[in-house]
């Protein structure tokens, strides 16, 4: 008797180093696994059981053993694919919390973006893929387009830091996305935080109107957290919440009828505790839910229950643990 193959999410990001200061208003700062680290826990608790993932990641060698190990605490992750590591420095990131959801951040390191004859062997075995942009250079615009021509999957992007510059000094400041058009089109799902979606919308004057025109046959959806309000979303006419039919309107010349838009309350009220990485846990659960077959509203509805259990967990190690309910050896 043969066992039926595990399907298989890969998931771009960064692995990030944070050292984080006045969380929570703690005196003494906190250096812990940061980054795509969070959307790993997360969908580590949010996929069927009949799912893997699939990390695609670049680890500095000065970190790399750490990261390994780090990964292989996950639960059907598979580390041996697409884990790469180069001679570079990790990316580490200094957060200073001003209250608790401002923060200010400060890059160092710094892995180099994939290119797509990198990507291209580990993206053949995956059934679908997450890229998340923790650093916002995870890969350059010519290689999400070869990656949109090449893969034929179901893709889902949070643009998070490529809304984000770097200063001298390694301070990240927020930027309008330039080519933005063109980045749209090579997912057909993207997230973004209500900051980015004001900055997407600038030069069109009003976002929801600029998301309203732009969703269709090769954008399907597009979908904004609104921190402790929940997150809202705008999908194409005709919008089928199963992935993996998004590839079949890729390159239709349009569908007949109106974008639709809608919001999805949170699970919880205001929640006191550490709102870090909450974007990035809600996104992987909401895509992996729909990967599940959980429709728009049931994705939504796990999306913003695992971000509000977030808030209530410091970090990402134990992460998929505690979303699960359980206790982490952290919280033991």
């Amino acid at each position: 008797m043969t066992t039926a193959r595990r399907k298989r999410l890969g998931v771009v990001g960064t692995l990030v180093w944070d050292t984080i200061h006045a969380r929570e208003g703690r005196t003494e700062p906190v250096e812990e696994w940061g980054g795509i680290a969070y959307a790993l826990g997360s969908l580590s608790a949010a996929l069927p059981d009949d799912w893997e993932v699939v990390p695609l990641v670049k680890v500095g060698a000065d970190l790399s053993e750490r990261a390994l190990r780090f990964l292989r605490e996950l639960p059907r992750v598979d580390v041996d694919s697409g884990v790469l590591s180069v001679p570079e420095p990790n990316n580490r990131v200094e957060l200073r919390y001003v209250d608790r959801d401002r923060r200010t951040e400060h890059l160092s390191g710094g892995v180099p973006p994939w290119l797509w004859a990198e990507l291209a062997p580990a993206v053949r075995t995956c059934d679908a893929l997450y890229v998340n942009f923790i650093s916002g250079f995870e890969m350059t615009l010519d290689t999400a387009r070869s990656l949109r021509a090449g893969f034929q999957g179901p893709t889902y992007a949070d643009l998070h830091s490529l809304f984000m510059g770097v200063e001298k000094t390694g301070l990240r400041v927020p930027q309008e996305l330039p080519s933005w058009g063109a980045w749209l089109r090579c997912f057909d799902a993207v997230q973004m935080n209500e900051v980015e979606f004001d900055l997407l919308g600038r030069a069109w004057g009003d976002s929801w109107r600029l998301a309203a025109d732009v969703v269709g046959p090769e954008l399907k959806l597009i979908a904004v957290t609104l921190a402790d309000r929940g997150a809202a979303w705008v999908a194409g006419p005709g919008f089928d919440p199963d992935p993996f039919r998004w590839p079949v309107t890729r390159h239709a010349v349009g569908v007949a009828g109106a974008s639709r838009s809608g919001r999805a309350a949170p699970a919880h009220g205001t929640l006191d505790g550490d709102p870090t990485g909450c974007g990035d846990v809600w996104g992987a659960a909401f895509f992996a839910r729909l990967l599940a077959g959980d429709g728009l509203d049931g994705a939504l509805v796990a999306a913003n229950r695992f971000a509000g259990r977030n808030v209530l967990h410091r970090g990402a190690r134990g992460l998929h643990h505690h979303l699960l309910g359980r206790l982490s050896e952290r919280e033991r």
